[in-house]
């Protein structure tokens, strides 16, 4: 099993016809990701070649969705384009929508998100490589030859830690890769994640990679004492960061002692979760679990 995106899921890449939305609709097929429509009002009946798939262009999600039976939404378009992307795939139910795109104002990104509430849509990101389920699936830009599939579940703020974390486990494997992006204001978070990871039969353990600024990992961390009864390592980037100064993420500033990464450690670690001082180090707590489990 996977959480969020399995085998059956049928992805449209709202912005496919632009350059990099093209690139990458590219690279998902060949994951094997069934990708089945774009979405641009003024391409729509165009037939679109990627490596001799036909893939048919409409005018919106809803149309798409009517057309193929869609239960995906992956965003490509630029920012300040996205908020209407988002808020069209809602109106149309589309079940899960991955928002890749990079540098969207906060203000639309609470907004399509306080839209979201009490409807159908889970949104992923923005700012976020997406998710791939291995084997199954890869919605975003996750690149899909890293690892393969397993029973190792991972959630990240940060795409090319994502990358590293599947790298330095792909012994292993993993069940669903998930990047929740960095920006201060997100749809699915590490609780969603790990609630989910927690219901998933065969998901045995669990990565979590935070980093500074906010207090995400702070609430994960009190969630995870409460209900979560799987293995859990983490890691926290930031260690070095200098207070005040937003480190690569929108999301990523420290004022004061909240949000440091020390705090976060400390939480994470009073809740029973074995935290990692490097990435390395963090892949290497989860692999002496997962030996544990396999005997």
């Amino acid at each position: 099993m996977a959480i969020f995106l399995n085998a059956d899921s049928k992805v449209v890449v709202q912005g496919m016809t632009g350059a990099v939305g093209m690139k990458h609709t590219k690279l998902m097929l060949g994951d094997g990701t069934a990708v089945v429509g774009g979405v641009n009002p003024r391409k729509a009946g165009q037939q679109v070649d990627i490596d001799g798939t036909q893939i048919p262009v409409f005018g919106t999600v809803k149309e798409a969705m009517e057309a193929t039976g869609a239960n995906v939404s992956v965003v490509f378009v630029p920012p300040a384009f996205t908020k209407a992307a988002v808020i069209e795939a809602i109106d149309a139910q589309m079940p899960l929508v991955v928002v890749i795109t990079e540098g969207v104002p906060v203000k639309d990104s609470a907004e399509f998100f306080n839209y979201s509430l009490g409807k159908a849509t889970r949104i992923i990101g923005p700012n976020c490589p997406g998710l791939m389920s291995p084997g199954k699936s890869n919605v975003g830009i996750i690149p899909g030859d890293i690892a393969g599939p397993g029973r190792i579940g991972l959630v990240s703020k940060s795409g090319t830690l994502t990358y590293q974390m599947m790298y330095e486990l792909k012994q292993f494997g993993f069940s669903t890769a998930i990047g929740i992006g960095g920006d201060p204001i997100i749809g699915t978070t590490h609780i969603d994640a790990l609630e989910a990871f927690q219901a998933d039969d065969e998901t045995d353990a669990i990565v979590m990679i935070g980093e500074i600024g906010g207090d995400a990992e702070e609430r994960a961390a009190a969630y995870i004492k409460e209900h979560v009864t799987k293995p859990v390592v983490g890691y926290v980037a930031g260690f070095t960061a200098p207070e005040g100064k937003t480190m690569g993420h929108a999301g990523a500033i420290v004022s004061g002692s909240s949000g440091t990464a020390q705090a976060k450690k400390e939480a994470l670690e009073a809740a029973g979760v074995k935290v990692g001082k490097t990435p390395s180090e963090t892949a290497a707590l989860m692999t002496e679990i997962m030996n544990g489990l396999q005997r």
